[in-house]
């Protein structure tokens, strides 16, 4: 055997995962979706209107635990499409929180609008790291790490986060764990929790 195939072999490895393991580069300067994601509108069609975004100038609706979250992704903003990144803004009440979740396809960036958010993130070394950041501070969580805010602070918060894919994904802790149907025994064997108390868990984190 060539004595540089194995390093020749590292470095196509180590070059194919980097290149797909986050969204392709461009080839045109914009590809606006015309009929799905695929095809894109001609460049003479596109207009301003096609990279603007009004959704997020005033907070959601809030959810049980505390948070209105507004994606903009690839699907709600086209104009995004190809471009390799995406955007929310999130809004918290008093206490209110973002669960422990994480995603896959992307590194997020927050900026605090407004507020004061315990946040942070766990590594694979189960390693914890989190602060309070406060207004004008910025926290950056990597690509696929569990990652968790709260509201700390007398008066409702506001982060805005930048993604570096269109469509970053989400997965939520307790509604992956509880609300996909895994066997029922083996939540039991991983938690030691009782078959009432997962289903009272499966209950509250079931799809709507």
């Amino acid at each position: 055997m060539c004595p540089k195939l194995p390093l020749l072999l590292v470095f196509f490895l180590y070059y194919a995962i980097t290149s797909l393991g986050s969204d392709p580069d461009p080839v045109q300067d914009f590809c606006i979706p015309s009929t799905g994601i695929a095809a894109c509108k001609n460049s003479s069609a596109a207009t301003v209107e096609d990279f603007v975004f009004s959704g997020i100038k005033f907070p959601g609706k809030f959810s049980e635990t505390g948070l209105a979250a507004t994606s903009v992704n690839v699907n709600i903003f086209p104009g995004l499409n190809t471009l390799g990144m995406s955007f929310v803004r999130a809004d918290f009440e008093v206490g209110g929180i973002n669960m422990p979740h994480f995603h896959p396809r992307a590194t997020e960036i927050a900026f605090v609008l407004e507020g004061e958010i315990y946040s942070g993130f766990v590594d694979t070394e189960n390693r914890i790291f989190a602060k309070v950041i406060e207004k004008g501070e910025v926290m950056v969580f990597p690509k696929g790490l569990l990652h968790f805010q709260m509201n700390v602070g007398d008066m409702p918060a506001t982060i805005l986060g930048s993604f570096d894919s269109q469509s970053p994904g989400l997965v939520r802790i307790p509604n992956a764990v509880f609300g996909s149907g895994i066997e029922e025994k083996l939540l039991e064997k991983a938690f030691g929790l009782n078959s009432k108390e997962i289903a009272k868990l499966r209950k509250r984190f079931a799809p709507h």
